[in-house]
């Protein structure tokens, strides 16, 4: 591996975590970040001082063209769009300060916190990202968006007050809401309809996605009694032509948060995320169908989602 290599080597992880968190897309990011090298490897490095700063104002630069030019295929997409999964880990740590950094990073890359990203301004996202999630100066934002730093400062400001206003009040007990998780994925798989009810606030909301591609709902589902019954029928219902027999159910760690990844024989055909309430009852369930939003998770790629 020659020098250039391994200097990008040593920042991919963090190369795909910044896009990423800019696209809400496993694919996209990837693609960024196969551009960045081509940037990189063919650019004259003899002045470049701080190659981590360098490659990341490349990816956040790309990033945030390629949100600009997929903006108007989200604006007319069929029924709710939520961000494509990966499967994520945040490891292990008895440090304290090390754990909350790890909740940190867990929920900025949750499916609920990218939801909440989609409905900023493309800038206001890479800014956000950029300052919020990774501790970037207003200056190196500048540099990296390509905008002076008094417009990086107001983009700053409006996205920060936007995304308090509405992110999700996440449970920092991680084991409370994997049992919580567990309990769901048990009383669905069971058709347990009252263990469901149990679990889930009396306002939850179901946002499923299947892009037109296969069937889900095109408004949000609202309602324990409601949701309820849609996921006491797994065990009954054929679904996108997998009998209940052959569907499989797998809790596992998806965006930084436990998960539920839906499998026939041959293909991973939805996935679960849920978001709880500081008792830790189900809120808000995203269900992702859309087969083009299942590659990352059908291959079975594991992304370290850590911010440093």
């Amino acid at each position: 591996m020659s020098g250039n290599q391994q200097v990008f080597h040593e920042h991919r992880r963090l190369l795909f975590s910044v896009a990423y968190r800019i696209l809400g897309s496993a694919a996209d990011a990837e693609d960024v970040v196969q551009d960045a090298w081509i940037t990189w490897s063919s650019a004259d490095r003899s002045h470049v001082a701080d190659p981590k700063a360098y490659l990341t104002r490349i990816v956040s630069n790309l990033a945030l063209q390629r949100l600009r030019s997929t903006r108007h295929q989200r604006e007319t997409y069929i029924g709710p769009w939520l961000p494509e999964p990966i499967l994520t880990t945040t490891g292990t740590t008895t440090d304290s300060a090390d754990a909350a950094d790890a909740v940190t990073d867990a929920e900025s890359v949750s499916v609920a916190m990218l939801v909440v990203l989609e409905t900023l301004s493309p800038l206001e996202r890479a800014v956000f990202v950029l300052k919020d999630v990774f501790a970037f100066s207003h200056a190196e934002i500048a540099q990296a968006v390509e905008r002076s730093e008094a417009a990086v400062r107001q983009a700053a400001r409006r996205a920060r007050a936007h995304v308090q206003a509405r992110r999700p009040r996440f449970i920092a007990d991680r084991t409370r809401q994997r049992q919580v998780t567990e309990q769901f994925l048990a009383a669905a798989t069971g058709g347990d309809i009252n263990t469901l009810m149990e679990l889930l606030s009396p306002d939850v909301t179901l946002w499923t996605d299947g892009g037109g591609k296969v069937r889900q709902a095109l408004k949000p589902v609202v309602g324990a009694q409601t949701v309820a019954s849609w996921f006491a029928a797994i065990t009954i219902v054929t679904y996108q032509g997998v009998s209940p027999a052959d569907m499989r159910a797998e809790l596992t760690e998806i965006n930084g948060g436990p998960g539920i990844v839906f499998s026939a024989p041959d293909r991973v055909v939805a996935i679960l995320t849920l978001d709880h309430d500081t008792t830790g009852r189900i809120t808000t369930i995203h269900n992702i169908a859309n087969p083009d939003k299942l590659h990352a998770v059908n291959n079975r790629a594991l992304h370290d989602i850590a911010t440093c």
